[in-house]
């Protein structure tokens, strides 16, 4: 004995709204919808992601009271940096977008450092990897390492993926005004110099 399902009968349980009298067209609409909807949920979600969130004042303090050790061994105290604008920035000689950023980074240090500011670089890095690198390429700002503690320090100061680059611009105050994820470009440069 054999069974045979009519074909119609067999759609109608595949799209049950098909009973209910709603047409071919709108059930394809309320479809294509529902997937534009869940897109853009996803994406909103990954944007909120990867953007720096606040960090709390507490947290500001906690980056002024710290110290850490330069490439030379000496101890490079942050609160030595605090009273002028400081431009810090995360980085590691293994992250392209870094490396590339660190020109901009040296040009901004070199053009505005009789204006007050400052920039520091935080190595996200191995010592040694980090002074083969500065051979190759010197900077004129200084770098201080910061090891794998630098990745919860940037977490703390907004930076909640723990990518990198990361850079956060400090005010005269000690407070933050600016946080970019990601690599900094002229304009960033431009409008951070108009935020102080």
């Amino acid at each position: 004995m054999s069974l045979s399902v009519d074909p119609e009968s067999r759609a109608d349980a595949l799209h049950p709204a098909k009973e209910e009298g709603m047409p071919a067209s709108r059930r394809h609409w309320l479809m294509g919808a529902a997937g534009v909807a869940a897109a853009i949920a996803g994406g909103g979600v990954a944007w909120w992601r990867l953007q720096p969130h606040g960090a709390e004042d507490s947290v500001a303090d906690s980056f002024w009271n710290a110290s850490m050790e330069t490439l030379d061994g000496a101890t490079l105290t942050m609160r030595k940096f605090h009273g002028r604008p400081l431009l810090l920035n995360f980085w590691a000689t293994w992250c392209p977008p870094c490396v590339e950023e660190l020109p901009l980074l040296n040009r901004f240090f070199t053009e505005h450092a009789g204006k007050g500011f400052q920039v520091l670089g935080l190595a996200i890095d191995q010592p040694a990897a980090v002074r083969k690198f500065l051979e190759r390429t010197p900077l004129d700002f200084p770098i201080a390492l910061a090891g794998l503690t630098g990745t919860d320090l940037g977490r703390a100061l907004g930076n909640d993926v723990g990518g990198l680059p990361f850079s956060v611009l400090f005010g005269k105050d000690g407070n933050i005004l600016k946080r970019k994820m990601g690599q900094l470009n002229e304009q960033d440069m431009v409008q951070w110099v108009s935020q102080v």
